[in-house]
């Protein structure tokens, strides 16, 4: 009985190499059945697969919100984990890494005296909390970061800042209006000030305050900061148009605390050249707010659809693909800027090299509208079949470069790892942004499957044409 099931098991080890060294003697594709094979997959996701909207469905009922560090953050990233080892990911690994979390707690923001009433705010993250009684003072109106910058010093002695600079819904206004969020605080105490208050940086008109964090300066956020609802800054502008002094009490129990968060690393081996990794990067902490539906629940279901769609082909494409869902992405640090990013580039030094791309997906739910490539791949051949496969759905280039790619994979583009983007239609993206209505019903299925369709014909072509994006974009830098 034993030499029987010593042969049994000599005979099932002998089939397996068998049959991986006939995978490894498949001929490589022709040009014409890779781009085919990328023209499915996309059709595969447009005919309504649902994968995407199943799983951030899912992702978002069960935990939530999932701020960096807390324990919804951590249950859903070893839920996340198990459904990859459940899709047939090769390795699954939860990498932890140390953070100081930043927790809420009750707070509020009034006006006292005269003209008595509850303002709609939020601490921005990091805050610190204001003493027992809370925080009062009167209202000095500022229309911008650089109108703070030129009071003088002292002139914010025992008083409130606030900096009432409204957002236009164009491109680029939030990343032109998110320094004040970061350096209002330490500017406003410089000039005696005892608190910040924010217009939040945000476009829709509800009355919710659009949260997110604010700058350490010596381990520490300088003074307490909130957030404030647009509609609350112009009943403050207004009042203080007729003529009246407003005085606001703060009040915040706001603490930090000693924890962890995660990257979640999932691989699809290449069959081929499997040191050559192409990283599907999205972040699964978000605000405490609402749910984290379109920030960035949205982005983890895209990425991992697109990836599980590769999964079922019948054989795994030439490059390794790497799912990383980062951690800690919405969050600042008081001795590191960026967290989730920085944890994954120290834990994978060695192989960065072999980086092929590196792509997020982190801009809501909204449709797929151009496509970003490094300067010489749009041109090659690799881009040209890929605009082939994107052009049905009307994805066209971009004439943005790709920059850093996104808060979570800048520190592999600044270590020479060239990033695509893909930018989506995000004219309703800051009415939600960072705020209580970032809740799944803001999510279109058929837009979410449409990203998850360029995705996917995006990644297999990468994966299994073998360009040198890197080469490319040196040499088109050269030119």
């Amino acid at each position: 009985m034993m030499r029987s099931r010593l042969r049994l098991r000599s005979a099932l080890s002998l089939l397996c190499c068998l049959a991986a060294l006939l995978a490894l003697a498949r001929p490589a594709m022709a040009a014409d059945d890779i781009e085919r094979t990328a023209a499915q997959l996309r059709d595969r996701a447009l005919a309504g697969e649902t994968i995407a909207y199943d799983f951030v469905s899912e992702l978002t009922t069960r935990f939530g919100p999932r701020p960096a560090g807390s324990a919804a953050e951590h249950a859903a990233a070893d839920w996340a984990a198990a459904r990859l080892r459940a899709l047939g990911f090769d390795r699954v690994e939860v990498q932890r890494f140390p953070l100081v979390g930043w927790v809420r707690g009750e707070e509020s923001v009034e006006i006292v005296g005269a003209h008595p009433q509850r303002l709609v705010a939020a601490a921005l993250g990091g805050s610190p909390a204001t003493p027992t009684g809370g925080i009062e003072g009167e209202v000095v109106l500022f229309d911008s970061l650089d109108a703070l910058r030129a009071a003088p010093a002292g002139a914010l002695e025992g008083r409130i800042a606030l900096v009432n600079q409204r957002m236009p819904r164009i491109a680029g206004a939030y990343g032109a209006l998110v320094p004040g969020r970061l350096f209002a605080p330490g500017e406003a105490a410089d000039r005696g000030a005892v608190a910040l208050l924010l217009r939040s940086i945000g476009t829709g008109t509800a009355r919710f305050a659009h949260v997110g964090s604010t700058r350490y300066r010596d381990g520490r956020v300088p003074l307490p900061s909130f957030a404030l609802a647009g509609a609350d800054a112009d009943q403050i502008e207004r009042l203080l148009a007729l003529g009246e002094p407003v005085r606001v009490r703060l009040h915040s129990q706001a603490r930090h605390v000693h924890t962890h968060s995660q990257n979640v690393v999932a691989e699809l081996r290449g069959r081929e050249t499997p040191d050559q990794t192409i990283v599907l990067a999205a972040h699964l902490d978000s605000w405490d707010a609402g749910t984290g539906a379109i920030d960035d629940g949205a982005g983890v279901a895209v990425v991992v659809a697109a990836a599980e769609l590769i999964a079922r082909l019948p054989q795994r494409p030439r490059r390794s693909l790497r799912v990383v869902l980062y951690g800690a992405e919405e969050v600042a640090q008081p001795h590191t800027p960026e967290t989730g990013g920085a944890a994954y580039l120290e834990r994978h030094a060695a192989e960065v090299q072999d980086h092929v791309l590196a792509m997020k997906s982190d801009f809501g739910a909204g449709a797929a509208q151009a496509l970003s490539l490094p300067p010489g791949v749009a041109d090659s051949g690799f881009g040209r079949a890929l605009y082939r496969v994107l052009t049905p759905m009307a994805i066209v280039p971009s004439r943005e470069p790709p920059g850093r790619g996104g808060v979570d994979i800048a520190p592999l583009v600044e270590a020479g790892v060239p990033a695509f983007v893909l930018r989506q239609d995000g004219s309703g993206y800051f009415d939600l942004h960072h705020t209580a209505d970032d809740t799944l019903d803001k999510i279109d299925p058929a837009n979410l499957d449409q990203n998850v369709a360029a995705w996917a014909a995006l990644m297999w072509l990468a994966a299994e044409t073998g360009a040198d994006f890197r080469a490319l974009s040196a040499a088109q830098a050269a030119e």
